[in-house]
Order: C-alpha cells, then sequence, then structure tokens
C-alpha cells in the first residue's frame, strides 16, 4: 500500500468513525449518518481540503460496500410480499414514475434545458432502499403496514432502474442488453439452486459449516462473501452493474435462510455498516464538486421538485388504493417520502452517464447533491409525521386518564 493509499484510507475513517457519534449527539438523530458521511467526504475530498483521493484499492473497497448496501437491501425483501398484491401495486407506480419522469424530462430536453435526458429520467425514479434500511430499523417501522409498504416501493425502485439502466444507457442496444439480462437471471437462478442442494440437512458439509460459523473460521460470512462477490463478478462479466449482482445474493441468501438468523445478521452488518457501506458514501461524497453545486442552485432545487413530483405524487396516489392496509392521508405521506429518498442509484446512474461522456462531472455533482438533500430532508419529514401522530394519541390517552 502506497503512501498516498494509507493517507486517504485514514482521512475515510477518521470520517466513518465521526459520523456516528455526531448523528447521535442530535436530539431526535434528526439529521442521518448517511448524510454525515456525504458531507465528510465533501470536506476532505479533492473538491474542498482534498485530504483524500479515491485510488483502485480504495475504489475496490468502496464498490464492495455499496455491494453489502444492496445485498442487505435484497436480504430484506420478502418475497411473498414483492409478488403479492402490495408488489404489483409498487410495479405498476414505478412504470408510471418512468412513464411521467421520460414525459417532463423529455419536455426540458425539448426547450435545451436538460441534457443526458434517459440518465436523468432513470435517476428520478430510484428509490434508496439500502440507505433507508438503517432508518426504517431506528424507527421501528420495518415491520408495520407503512414499513412494508416502503420496503416494496424500494425494492421495485431500486431494481427498475437497475434493468433501465442495463437496457436504455448500455452500449449494445436494448434488444441485446434484454438478452444479457436474462442470460444472467438465469446464472442467477442455477446459483440459487446451489445451497437447497449442496446444503441439505444433516449433510457433513453443513454441519462443518455451522461447527465453524462461531470460530475463527466464520464460514458462514465467508460464505456469504463468496455469494457476493460471485454474483458481482457474474455481473461484471456481463457488463451490467454491479447492483444488480449484489441484489441478487441478497435474494438468494434470503431463500437460504427464509427465517432469518440474528446471528449472521449480526456479523453481516457488523462488517457492512462497520466498514464497508461508510466507505461507500464517504467516498461518493468526495466526488460532489461544491463548486459547480453552488454555482446551479436552481437547478439543484428543481431536481429535488422533479423527484417529488415524478417519484412521490405516484407513491402517494398508489398508496391511496391499498385496500388491505387503509392508510390514512398521513401514513401515504410517510410511504411517498420515504420512497422519494435517492441516493445510491442517483450516484450509479450518474456515474455510468460520466463515463459514457453523456454527462458531464458538474451535472452529476449537481444531481447526486440532490439526492443527498432527499435523504437528509425527506425522511426528516416523514420521522415528524410519525412524531406528531404519537404526541397526538399521547395526549388523548392523558385526556381519557385525566
Amino acid at each position: 500500500m502506497s503512501a498516498a493509499v494509507a493517507t486517504s484510507l485514514f482521512w475515510i475513517t477518521v470520517a466513518a468513525a465521526i459520523a456516528p457519534l455526531i448523528a447521535g449527539s442530535l436530539r431526535r438523530k434528526l439529521i442521518p449518518e448517511v448524510v454525515l458521511l456525504l458531507v465528510a467526504g465533501i470536506v476532505i475530498g479533492p473538491y474542498v481540503l482534498d485530504l483524500a483521493n479515491v485510488d483502485s484499492e480504495i475504489d475496490m473497497l468502496r464498490e464492495l460496500g455499496l455491494g453489502m448496501l444492496f445485498l442487505l437491501a435484497g436480504y430484506e425483501i420478502d418475497k411473498d410480499e414483492l409478488t403479492g398484491r402490495g408488489g404489483r401495486r409498487a410495479l405498476v407506480a414505478w412504470l408510471a414514475c418512468l412513464t411521467l419522469a421520460f414525459a417532463v424530462v423529455g419536455g426540458l430536453a425539448a426547450a435545451g434545458l436538460v441534457n443526458s435526458e434517459i440518465a436523468v429520467a432513470i435517476a428520478l425514479t430510484s428509490t434508496a432502499l439500502g440507505t433507508l434500511l438503517p432508518i426504517l430499523k431506528d424507527r421501528g417501522l420495518v415491520e408495520t403496514p407503512v414499513g412494508r409498504a416502503v420496503l416494496n416501493h424500494g425494492a421495485i425502485g431500486e431494481i427498475g432502474p437497475v434493468i433501465a439502466m442495463a437496457v436504455l444507457l448500455g452500449a449494445r442496444g436494448a434488444v441485446l442488453s434484454l438478452v444479457v439480462l436474462a442470460a444472467f437471471a438465469a446464472v442467477a437462478v442455477i446459483v440459487a439452486m446451489l445451497p437447497a442442494r449442496i446444503l441439505r440437512e444433516g449433510t457433513d458439509l453443513l454441519a462443518l459449516i455451522r461447527r465453524g460459523s462461531d470460530t475463527t473460521a466464520q464460514t458462514t460470512v465467508r460464505l456469504v462473501m463468496l455469494l457476493l462477490v460471485a454474483l458481482i463478478a457474474v455481473a461484471t462479466v456481463f457488463d451490467l452493474d454491479i447492483i444488480l449482482g449484489a441484489f441478487a445474493a441478497g435474494f438468494i441468501l434470503r431463500r437460504t435462510v427464509p427465517d432469518g438468523n440474528e446471528q449472521l445478521e449480526g456479523k453481516l452488518e457488523g462488517l457492512a455498516f462497520g466498514l464497508l457501506i461508510p466507505i461507500f458514501f464517504v467516498t461518493s461524497g468526495m466526488a460532489i464538486d461544491v463548486s459547480a453545486v453552488a454555482g446551479e442552485p436552481l437547478i439543484l432545487l428543481a431536481f429535488l421538485g422533479l423527484l417529488v413530483l415524478v417519484r412521490g405524487l405516484p407513491v402517494f396516489v398508489a398508496s391511496r388504493y391499498d385496500r388491505g392496509s387503509n392508510f390514512d392521508t398521513r401514513e401515504q405521506l410517510q410511504i411517498a417520502l420515504y420512497s422519494t429518498t435517492g441516493l445510491p442509484l442517483i450516484v450509479a446512474v450518474t456515474g455510468v452517464a460520466v463515463e459514457a461522456g453523456q454527462m458531464s462531472n458538474a451535472t452529476a455533482s449537481i444531481l447526486v447533491a440532490a439526492g443527498a438533500i432527499s435523504v437528509l430532508v425527506l425522511p426528516m419529514v416523514a420521522g415528524f409525521l410519525v412524531k406528531r401522530e404519537t404526541s397526538a394519541e399521547g395526549e388523548s390517552r392523558e385526556d381519557v386518564s385525566a
């Protein structure tokens, strides 16, 4: 490891260590830790203090962090829920978002206000499920009807844009891209079938894995990492975004452990949220050009407004027709606000567009900054809605007891 890489990694880990301390010291944790990681990345990055840079070694850790983020997101998805009525509604809502996005961005492009309209449109339809998971867990929402609705919209809001990226932003053309996606899906299905065949109950191999799971061998964690890296490698071979491979790994892991495993989950979260995922967010912040963002505040506000219009409105309307849960207006707003939160996929989409020469780094910085602001503002507003509801219920109970 060179001195430059060691120095960069030092400052990145400093930022990762300080962010949760600041977030925990704030009342009600108003600022999500993710936002603080991004801000810290901006500060230490090349556009401000220039203390750290993303070299090839750190970029590998960054990619693993992104992979772990989406593996955990895929693991949290309930397949039955996703393929049920709630999942179908979320799919229809996302298709409406995509249609609205192309209509709005197409109009802006015709007026000469937007370039790289396909990338911008796809970015507008995303939901940062991986980013939302820690927030939903902290607020105890994962097992609630609101939380399940957010998970459904979030899952579709991550899978849909990734597929759209592969088909619409790929260099192969739409038809060949669909063939490649089908080939990747076939490989993922084959990989998913292996654990059930190899790790049958009562086999010596399964017993060996279980014995090593709580020793220095940490067999279960190593196998999960093998699954993740293998599917990331397959996605790379097919020239697809690694997010797709990571998400598939999460689904396969959930299929292998359908009832969950608290011990394994704790180890994976320790590895992911303790090291790899913070590196991803800090390095994402390092790529934000602050001067470009500050120089175009109207574009920043416009993109935030488009996020709410294109992603939030269809989700709000879809939640109104969820007859099984009977969401009131307050809960519909919560679902829409959480579902409009976007960041990792905005980073991914803009990264692909910049590499392809379809988008400038300045424009990408503005879009990523808008995604970061959505992570800061929208879950905070959704949290206030819950607080007000709880407060009102508390006052009602106090009135009754009086």
